[in-house]
């Protein structure tokens, strides 16, 4: 991606979000097969290759999608949900005890950073078992402001480049794994559109938020009725025609997640967590125009 047509995705996408707060609904969803298999790459996939500024701002856009770029809002608890959320990505963290639908995402988020050699708080070094230390929202809410969770939430701050890094990293192995476990019908479809979207810089983006926002589509147990939400689901649903690929691919989301929440038992998800889910949809785009290279 060349540097005028990043400054210029920077400057239209920051037009569009107009989060005012925690994203409800928002927390992604992480696939256990993304994170803990280590599978040949299909060299016919494209691969996600981002420079610094753009792996930053990347970063930053997440940030605004779950957090509005709030730090208070790196560790939070969704009314409505079985378990906290934490960082830029709102990464899924269970307590004891908490079998949820969603495979949660800190702990791998916190293997990462360790491998990267973050000083991670020594409270948190030293649980064990590695599970939410706070059994229910109502629980949390009672330390929301102690010192534990301050020293968590600065540390999360301090640590958002890695964070990015992270979420990057992870859509980007997770392509393959996507075209592999697509029917056998549709492989070819979702690896062109996989192609043409990663080859701009609004589909990269896209991709990759996507990815962290609602997961792989791996998942068997990330259902409704039979019927997923995430990467693959989106790409097997987008229609073929003279539209830009990010606009097929943002229409086909919004598809997917309004089937999501039709099909739910909480109308939470409904009522509450999907008109936010449109909004941040939105920012699929390319940018209007690129700006002069610098000269």
């Amino acid at each position: 991606m060349s540097r005028d047509v990043y400054e210029a995705l920077l400057i239209g996408l920051l037009l569009v979000f107009t989060f005012t707060g925690c994203s409800d609904g928002n927390t992604p969803e992480l696939s256990e097969k993304a994170l803990n298999e280590d599978k040949a790459r299909d060299e016919s996939v494209p691969e996600i290759d981002l420079n610094r500024a753009e792996l930053d701002w990347i970063g930053q856009q997440v940030f605004r999608n779950e957090c509005s770029a709030k730090t208070t809002c790196l560790v939070h608890w969704n009314e409505g949900e079985a378990f906290p959320s934490l960082g830029i990505g709102h990464f899924i963290w269970y307590p004891s005890g908490v079998d949820g639908r969603f495979v949660e995402s800190f702990p791998a988020l916190i293997r990462y950073m360790s491998e990267h050699n973050a000083p991670l708080p020594r409270w948190l070094a030293r649980l064990d078992p590695f599970d939410a230390p706070w059994p229910d929202r109502a629980a949390y809410l009672k330390v929301a402001d102690s010192a534990r969770i301050t020293e968590l939430r600065e540390f999360l701050d301090a640590t958002r480049d890695l964070q990015a890094g992270f979420i990057v990293q992870r859509a980007s192995d997770s392509l393959s794994r996507i075209v592999q476990a697509a029917p056998a019908s549709q492989a070819s479809r979702v690896r062109q559109h996989l192609e043409s979207l990663v080859s701009t810089p609004g589909g990269v983006y896209a991709v990759i938020d996507y990815v962290n926002f609602k997961g792989e589509g791996l998942s068997s147990a990330e259902q409704y009725n039979g019927d997923g939400w995430g990467l693959l689901q989106v790409l097997i649903n987008m229609e073929e025609d003279a539209r830009p690929t990010v606009e097929q691919f943002r229409m086909a989301a919004a598809e997917v997640l309004s089937r999501r929440a039709e099909n739910a038992d909480d109308s939470i998800e409904k009522e509450r967590w999907l008109p936010g889910w449109l909004r941040r949809l939105e920012t699929y785009r390319e940018p209007v125009s690129a700006p002069s290279a610098p000269k």
